[in-house]
């Protein structure tokens, strides 16, 4: 038996759309600045919908509540070694109800007053440079600075109508 065992990375993503527009965040990478969906990995007994609503907060400002299940994605980046990535991505809301920011706090936004109610906290997880919300030809158009291919996948199958109930993983504590 090998002395040490292989183990994916576990992270949750979150589409969130509204009016057309996608809620993306701009963050720092060894690659540069990428735009990635509101995404990270779990903490020690989390559950995947706890990571999800946690994540959306710390790197948007947003309180978001997960709706469905997108998918369940796995990748291995092309120089990541033996790297890989199990994403489970989520269809999420923003919860204007409890988006309450400190005053004088914003993300960058485009028609703001078409926007949910809400504004980012000063201090977002390190290395997020700012939230956006992008139609979708703006999605297509910097898919160059995609922090994954996964990014403009989860959007797609979103567009496509893909809804799982989020029953479909369950958490046993």
């Amino acid at each position: 038996m090998s002395a040490s065992i292989w183990k994916p990375n576990a992270t949750v993503a979150l589409v969130v759309e509204h009016a057309g527009r996608y809620l993306l965040v701009e963050e720092h990478t060894d690659q540069g600045l990428r735009f990635n969906q509101p995404a990270g990995h779990l903490d020690p007994g989390e559950s995947l919908l706890a990571a999800c609503v946690r994540e959306g907060y710390e790197e948007t400002g947003y309180a978001i509540e997960p709706q469905a299940l997108v998918g369940i994605y796995q990748w291995s980046p092309p120089a990541g070694g033996d790297l890989t990535y199990l994403r489970f991505a989520y269809a999420g809301r923003v919860d204007e109800a409890a988006s309450v920011a400190p005053a004088g706090v914003t993300v960058e936004r485009h028609d703001a007053a078409d926007l949910p109610a809400g504004a980012a906290r000063a201090h977002l997880d390190d290395g997020i440079v700012r939230a956006v919300w992008l139609d979708y030809d703006a999605v297509l158009a910097c898919r160059e600075r995609h922090r994954s291919p996964l990014v403009l996948q989860c959007i797609d199958d979103y567009r496509a109508g893909r809804r799982f109930p989020l029953d479909l993983v369950r958490h046993h504590d």
